[in-house]
């Protein structure tokens, strides 16, 4: 049997002009897995897809400019924790992704870089994991 984690806070939702195509630029350069797609016929317009990033949840959707409030248009920058920033850029680097900023050790103890997607949208991937002080 399959455990499931149910995921509770923040969880971006991503605009792509082709959200079936960004589902598999994102699982080839940044290493996604795809948890969810529906409709499943890639025949059919996306309506809602999830993936994993890291340790993060995000829900690629069709970016449009038709009133919607769920349709919107990019880009966005989205900040992704893992433990191994170094192998990770290799991996995005080799698949083709443009990184906007090299490997870097930043003053609040990060080390990250990131990347733009597919639609231009910005990948940030890091060591810093943010703490959520106790109400």
């Amino acid at each position: 049997m399959t455990t499931r984690t149910i995921v509770n806070g923040a969880f971006p939702i991503i605009p792509y002009r082709d959200p079936r195509a960004a589902l598999a630029w994102l699982t080839r350069c940044f290493d996604a897995r795809v948890t969810a797609v529906h409709p499943p016929d890639p025949a059919e317009p996306l309506v809602h897809a999830e993936v994993v990033v890291g340790t993060g949840n995000v829900a690629p959707t069709l970016w449009a400019d038709d009133g919607n409030p769920f349709h919107f248009e990019g880009p966005i920058a989205v900040y992704v924790a893992v433990d191994d920033p170094d192998a990770l850029h290799a991996h995005v680097a080799a698949a083709g992704a443009e990184i906007v900023m090299g490997l870097t050790d930043q003053d609040y103890g990060s080390r990250e870089f990131a990347a733009r997607d597919c639609d231009g949208n910005v990948w940030c991937f890091g060591t810093y994991r943010p703490e959520i002080p106790a109400p």
